[in-house]
């Protein structure tokens, strides 16, 4: 069924992935339709930390995967 011994290496791919794309889209997509209160794009110091984050976080679980 899921490999038990791989099974946090590929958590912390799918997380990493996420976090790493997600920010970056959000990016890339600002909110058209934000209200008053609410901020229309993210912050861009925030969001370039959990870019890089995310890259470490999914380069190191696929280089254990890998190895």
């Amino acid at each position: 069924m899921f490999p038990v011994d791989d099974l946090l290496p590929l958590l912390t791919l799918a997380l990493g992935a996420a976090l790493a794309l997600g920010t970056g889209l959000a990016l890339a997509r600002p909110r058209t339709d934000a209200p008053d209160d609410e901020l229309a794009r993210p912050p861009l110091g925030r969001s370039l930390v959990q870019i890089g984050i995310g890259t470490v976080a999914s380069l190191w679980a696929l280089a254990t995967l890998l190895s």
